[in-house]
């Protein structure tokens, strides 16, 4: 990271390995509830991969104040979430998930809650970035106190607004001279190691299966399993847990130049089409491929190379980015 084009590379191959992780995600959890070496991959998966492309999207906000930033997040960020909010709604009533089309533009279908949450993260710096550490601290208790009110749900992604808003703000937070040190520390990526094989063996032996919500950050305490007091505390565990993953996985990301560097660019076409391939396969052929570790990672990679690839870029722009 010695340089821009470093950097450049260095959070492009970042983006492309979360958005590999999403994808991959997203592919095995069907099939996680009855393959333990999937749930674990699929928790520790769940545990860091959007709270660490949260925080990186932090890291990029910090132009907020110049003039015209809250209208280009709104062109590029609201808007595609409205449109493919009725997209999915089609495409879901025509595979047969849904059994009526309707549209609802405030119940965010599978992963446009990003969306709607990056918007709602973009207006909160108007708040938070002027209290700075302090904000990051009355983050952190506006995502542990929403978890006690019921009501806080998938609504406008009201929970996951609030409960992953602390490693948005703590991304824009964070200098590269912090990043530089973190990363380029001496045993770093030794430690980033050791911490992703703990965190997998601590989740392969310990991870209870109906705790997966928690990583989800969807809904309220009441609706995981009943409301306890302490639910706050489980919830501050899980942030430090959270970031101790995020920070041990960064000093592992290279900066170097790869065929799959230029796809970082265009994660977010990725992330936006992915769930059209995903859920036609898994509703004509279900279960086929759940045994199949190779081929579900395989399978995945491609998705992501596809779906980065610059004809797709080049056809879909207008509804991704509004630019024809």
């Amino acid at each position: 990271m010695a340089s821009t084009t470093s950097r450049s590379k260095y959070f492009d191959n970042a983006k492309f390995i979360l958005i590999f992780l999403v994808v991959f995600g997203h592919v095995i959890s069907p099939y996680k509830d009855q393959d333990k070496i999937l749930f674990t991959l699929y928790s520790v998966i769940f545990l860091f991969h959007m709270p660490a492309f949260i925080l990186i999207s932090g890291y990029f906000a910090k132009g907020f104040r110049k003039k015209g930033y809250l209208r280009k997040a709104f062109q590029k960020i609201l808007i595609p979430y409205f449109i493919f909010q009725i997209i999915y709604s089609i495409f879901y009533f025509l595979v047969g998930k849904e059994k009526t089309l309707e549209f609802d533009l405030f119940q965010p279908h599978w992963s446009l809650w990003f969306l709607l949450s990056l918007f709602f993260w973009n207006l909160l710096l108007y708040v938070f970035a002027r209290l700075k550490w302090i904000g990051l601290f009355i983050a952190v208790i506006l995502g542990i106190g929403i978890g006690y009110f019921e009501q806080a749900g998938s609504f406008m992604s009201i929970s996951r607004t609030f409960v992953f808003f602390p490693y948005f703000l703590l991304g824009f937070l964070l200098n590269g001279d912090h990043l530089k040190r973190i990363i380029g520390a001496k045993f770093a990526i030794p430690t980033g190691i050791f911490i992703l094989m703990l965190m997998f063996l601590f989740f392969g032996f310990s991870f209870p299966q109906n705790a997966v919500p928690w990583l989800l950050g969807d809904t309220s305490y009441e609706n995981m399993g009943g409301m306890q007091l302490t639910d706050g505390l489980l919830r501050a565990l899980q942030y430090v847990l959270t970031l101790i993953v995020v920070f041990g996985f960064l000093p592992l990301i290279p900066s170097n130049q790869y065929r799959i560097t230029k796809i970082g660019e265009r994660t977010l076409y990725v992330y936006l089409f992915h769930g059209f391939i995903i859920k036609s396969i898994q509703s004509i052929l279900p279960n086929s491929f759940s045994e199949n570790y190779l081929f579900l990672l395989a399978f995945s990679f491609m998705v992501c190379i596809i779906l980065g690839s610059y004809m797709i870029k080049k056809y879909t722009r207008p509804i991704v980015e509004l630019k024809i």
